[in-house]
């Protein structure tokens, strides 16, 4: 199951918090299996079938397409001088 770094827990609590996202709210991550991607965003709250990963209050929902393309990995985020955010994932050992 997907992890986060003691950052991504930061961050995502402060987006949540700056974007007033509702308490069972959390960042989705969805793949984009055409593209070869994923897509992020703030949601007020899981869709159906989503997994959830919560630490610390910090939110990740993940569609089933993401859960099996992550499996294990842990996430990590940072923010820039001028505040933008970005998730990177690294494998568990």
């Amino acid at each position: 199951m997907l992890t986060m770094t003691d950052n991504a827990v930061l961050v995502i609590r402060d987006l949540a918090a700056q974007q007033d996202v509702s308490e069972g709210g959390g960042v989705r991550i969805a793949a984009d299996t055409t593209a070869g991607s994923l897509t992020v965003e703030l949601v007020p709250a899981p869709i159906e079938g989503d997994h959830v990963v919560d630490n610390q209050g910090a939110r990740i929902f993940l569609d089933s397409d993401a859960a099996d393309l992550l499996g294990d990995a842990s996430v990590d985020a940072t923010v820039d001088d001028e505040g933008v955010v970005q998730f990177g994932f690294t494998e568990k050992e």
